[in-house]
């Protein structure tokens, strides 16, 4: 007699819960781009069955995937969630508020309110109101001596001002649409653009979604707002997700549309009898890159003594377990196929060395 599904089922190990973090704007391998670690994310929402992660993983410009398995979490967010400030309580639907940078101009705008308008016909998402600030958001663009990319914001005030009307005007997430300078003749932008740089607009991008989230307490991400370029006959298969249309709003609206909700914390001692809450005390993993391990969301988990997968992922940063004092605790993977293996393994109560050969004596 064949075993009926649900004796299948009974048979698979509960969710593991993992957080995966692939930091902005410091030119990861994988990751670096537009999106390109979505396969990884897919690869280890499966052998986890619950991943935790972050914008920079997630968005792909014109291109999205909606995984149940994936709790999409903004980078402060995802901080204060492994520091066990914050859980995360799933929703079937936020209402999401559009956010538009006055500075943007009247065709670029009206471009992004047809993504907006798309993604309500075409996915059923529930967007509105649409606020435009009242100046321009003035953003800039730095480099760190490292080569990491960040940003300032010359009128964050007004960047808080026009979320706190989405927020009173009942949306429960918010995405943000800001007007990036241009640099197409930038030698930086060329060489991104062919696989061997650093997202000069992702350090900013950050600061954007820190400000908001940390103010309001509302899942929020950012899409620039930039005209298109020209067209690249070596543009690197990493950055051609950047280039299928003229916004990159569509992946922060559908990432956003099921983003979980924010719940303050004084304690996990404190969680909400009967709520079900994802918290920190849940995480039985954290997957980062080998060279950037120095993040709060990494130092947080490892202070509770959750498994550190740390993978092969080159970048401009070389915060390594050896500079951190901690290549006892951690477990390293040549790649993120291995460490599904090794998500796996935990998952299923594998003793990760039983794995590998030759197996030492007792």
């Amino acid at each position: 007699m064949a075993p009926s599904f649900s004796s299948a089922a009974a048979c698979i190990a509960p969710p593991l819960p993992t957080l995966l973090v692939v930091p902005t704007g410091i030119g990861c391998a994988i990751g670096g781009y537009a999106g390109d670690a979505l396969p990884s994310a897919r690869l280890l929402a499966a052998a986890s069955g619950c991943l935790i992660t972050h914008p920079n993983v997630m968005n792909g410009a014109a291109l999205y995937w909606s995984d149940p398995r994936i709790q999409y979490v903004e980078g402060y967010s995802l901080d204060r969630f492994a520091a066990g400030e914050l859980a995360l309580r799933a929703v079937r639907q936020q209402r999401i508020g559009l956010l538009l940078d006055v500075g943007i101009e009247p065709e670029l705008r009206q471009r992004q309110l047809q993504v907006a308008q798309g993604c309500r016909a075409t996915l059923g998402l529930d967007i509105g109101p649409v606020v435009t600030s009242d100046v321009p958001l003035e953003v800039h663009l730095c480099r760190g001596n490292s080569g990491a990319s960040w940003g300032e914001l010359g009128q964050p005030d007004a960047l808080l001002q026009a979320g706190e009307r989405l927020r009173d005007a009942g949306a429960t997430a918010i995405a943000v649409v800001a007007r990036f300078p241009e640099d197409s003749e930038n030698d930086a932008l060329s060489a991104y653009r062919q696989g061997s740089g650093v997202d000069a607009l992702a350090g900013a991008e950050a600061v954007i979604s820190h400000l908001l989230v940390h103010h309001l307490g509302l899942p929020c991400a950012h899409a620039p707002a930039l005209l298109p370029l020209p067209f690249d006959p070596l543009l690197d298969p990493r950055a051609a997700g950047e280039e299928l249309g003229y916004s990159f709003l569509a992946c922060v609206l559908v990432g956003l549309s099921r983003a979980p909700d924010l719940v303050p914390l004084t304690s996990e001692a404190a969680l909400p009898a009967g709520a079900d809450l994802l918290s920190a005390g849940q995480l039985g993993a954290v997957v980062a890159p080998e060279g950037a391990l120095g993040g709060e969301a990494v130092l947080a988990c490892l202070e509770r003594g959750v498994a550190l997968i740390a993978v092969a992922n080159q970048s401009v940063l070389e915060v390594t377990s050896e500079q951190l004092g901690i290549t006892s605790r951690v477990q390293r993977a040549r790649s993120y196929t291995e460490a599904a293996g090794l998500l796996l393994a935990l998952r299923e109560g594998i003793a990760a060395a039983a794995l590998q050969r030759p197996l030492p004596a007792l």
